[in-house]
């Protein structure tokens, strides 16, 4: 009763945000600006790539938490949150108009402030246990990275935003900043599946791909902020990046089903198995690295 209970919540919240961006869009002025087609690709693919975090973010949680009886309370607001930012991004990336949407933005700033005190949360629930921060209690209580994830989709969605009203934020050339901003969340989630794979103990060749290919990928995107020449080579590694994300998905899924039951016991299985949103953050974010090669392309 209470997994329904949440599930109907998260999925008023979708819909609530959603529906209010709707209703901003349609009652503002409509602005005569003509958005640049650069930007306008580039706000579309940030707030498809915020879509798609909030969306592993979302499904993450809910199993995780699912997974410890929500014993918490607090543990229901990462779901809730989440699911507006979902809807918040995915009404973005279909407004091609030029104004930004407070409502929208006010939804991803606070997926941003709930992933960081996610992450103060989860850091608590590892160093409360006995031997405190230790190789066994990373492995096994809750994620610390788990809730960056929440607020890098409310940084690229409430990024997106602010570049349908501006060429600039916060002072500085946003191609160079999303670039750095994708670079970070690609070792940090490169740091994760490192993690999460050595307790595994690397038993298939393939847990190696989301250890090196991320890091390579965010080398490349950032050497492109201050090297042009590096453009091509970092728009290939990111377009690989994205079937590393699909190709990982498709490897968890085949994890589960080697479990005892495989997915027919697929209500056990998706507990104990590989996390299947973890891989397509690699995919989300870059997207987001695309999306700021074209407006390092504009910037020069």
């Amino acid at each position: 009763m209470r997994a329904q209970s949440t599930a109907g919540l998260a999925l008023t919240s979708f819909a609530t945000a959603a529906v209010a961006a709707a209703i901003e869009a349609a009652v503002r002025p409509q602005s005569t600006t003509v958005p640049a087609p650069v930007t306008t690709a580039a706000t579309t693919r940030l707030n498809g790539a915020s879509a798609l975090l909030a969306g592993a973010a979302l499904a993450d949680s809910a199993t995780e938490h699912y997974r410890g009886a929500f014993h918490n309370k607090s543990m229901i607001l990462p779901l809730v949150v989440a699911a507006q930012a979902l809807g918040a991004s995915l009404h973005g990336a279909g407004d091609r108009g030029a104004q930004p949407s407070l409502i929208r933005h006010f939804g991803q700033v606070l997926a941003v402030v709930t992933g960081v005190v996610g992450t103060g949360f989860h850091f608590y629930n590892v160093l409360k246990r006995p031997g405190g921060w230790s190789w066994i209690n990373l492995f096994y209580a809750a994620p610390i990275g788990a809730p960056v994830a929440l607020s890098l989709a409310g940084m690229i969605g409430g990024i997106a935003e602010r570049l349908r009203g501006t060429r600039t934020l916060f002072g500085f050339l946003p191609g160079r900043l999303i670039a750095r901003l994708v670079s970070l969340g690609l070792l940090g989630a490169s740091g994760e599946a490192a993690l999460m794979h050595f307790r595994g103990a690397y038993h298939n060749p393939a847990m190696v791909i989301p250890v090196t290919a991320p890091p390579l990928a965010a080398a490349l995107l950032t050497g492109a902020t201050v090297c042009p020449r590096l453009a091509k080579p970092a728009a290939l590694a990111l377009k690989a990046l994205t079937g590393v994300g699909l190709l990982g998905a498709g490897l968890h899924a085949y994890g589960i089903q080697r479990n005892m039951g495989g997915w027919r016991n697929w209500s056990q299985n998706i507990l104990n198995g590989p996390p299947l949103p973890a891989a397509p953050a690699f995919t989300a974010l870059a997207i987001a690295g695309l999306a700021a090669l074209k407006l390092l392309e504009r910037e020069r």
